[in-house]
């Protein structure tokens, strides 16, 4: 397929598609941690899509594109793809999906600002900043007004930030470093290679590997495996590869939204105007973050 210089409607339901499913990925976490410690879990995901992802680029012989350059590069990726895990999973462990949608999906936020300071060009507008400052308002609004209930945690709320903030530091990691010249395949490789084997030996420090295991929580781990890393992840870096960065970037507001309906629809999580406050702003400032800048028209010479 041909790269595209704008938006068409394949794309458009692609990506609404693929926001549906990430969001639908984070009540499968919360299910599946019910019967694997989430660390554990998380671990076994990243071999099993090591796996599946090897076998695919050897199937449309795609080069395993490691060098020298990137070594270091991808050892970072891959501890940080980690670390981003253990907080994603500990959150939904410790609070509800609804929270968590809010606070993960603020990614974009931290991105800009490591953007603006790092990468040459990639400046905040005051558009931007307008977009930011409503991003951090619904996360501090969604962490600080927490209601009196049990599967609701300050530790789960900063568990969540804090995976935002590390899946921004690998987004930066793959535009900023060598790894940039790599297939959107080897960069992903890089990530579940090195995190496999990082969090299968940090899981016995987070308590018992196996919970209440039943059929349904062996079905969710093959789910993430399958359709949410080794497909879902690919078919993502495919699609980003064909439309414009912004434009891809610009459905990602639609997660926190699914995020919130499935909890609220699949798990009878309770869903109260703190949570409806707090993701209507984290979703317009994610619009004006994701806005693309307007092209500056050539005055004339007289």
């Amino acid at each position: 397929m041909e790269k595209r210089d704008s938006m068409d409607a394949f794309g458009a339901v692609s990506l609404i598609g693929f926001a549906a499913l990430i969001a639908f990925n984070q009540v499968v976490i919360a299910v599946v941690n019910e019967g694997l410690q989430p660390v554990f879990f998380a671990g076994l995901r990243s071999a099993g899509a090591i796996l599946l992802i090897w076998l695919w680029m050897r199937f449309r012989r795609i080069p395993v594109m490691i060098t020298r350059e990137t070594i270091m590069p991808g050892l970072a990726i891959g501890a940080v793809f980690a670390l981003e895990f253990v907080f994603l999973f500990m959150a939904l462990d410790l609070t509800t999906v609804s929270r968590t949608s809010v606070i993960f999906y603020t990614m974009p936020v931290w991105l800009a600002i490591a953007a603006h300071f790092f990468v040459p060009g990639d400046r905040i507008t005051p558009v931007k900043a307008l977009g930011l400052a409503l991003a951090l308002a619904g996360t501090a609004w969604a962490i600080l007004q927490r209601p009196d209930s049990g599967e609701v945690s300050l530790a789960g709320d900063l568990f969540a930030l804090g995976g935002a903030i590390c899946w921004a530091a690998i987004a930066f990691i793959a535009k900023a470093t060598t790894l940039r010249n790599v297939t959107p395949h080897t960069q992903l490789l890089w990530q579940v290679g090195v995190s496999a084997p990082i969090l299968l030996l940090a899981a016995p420090l987070f308590g018992d590997l196996v919970r209440d295991l039943q059929p349904i929580h062996l079905w969710g781990l093959a789910f993430q495996i399958v359709v949410v890393v080794s497909a879902g992840f690919l078919f993502w870096l495919w699609l980003l590869s064909i439309y414009p960065a912004s434009g891809v970037a610009s459905f990602s507001f639609l997660s926190p939204v699914f995020g919130v309906l499935f909890g609220w629809a699949l798990l009878g999580e309770e869903v109260g105007p703190v949570i409806f406050g707090a993701l209507a702003l984290v979703a317009l400032g994610l619009v004006l973050i994701n806005r693309p800048a307007r092209a500056q028209v050539p005055q004339k010479v007289a």
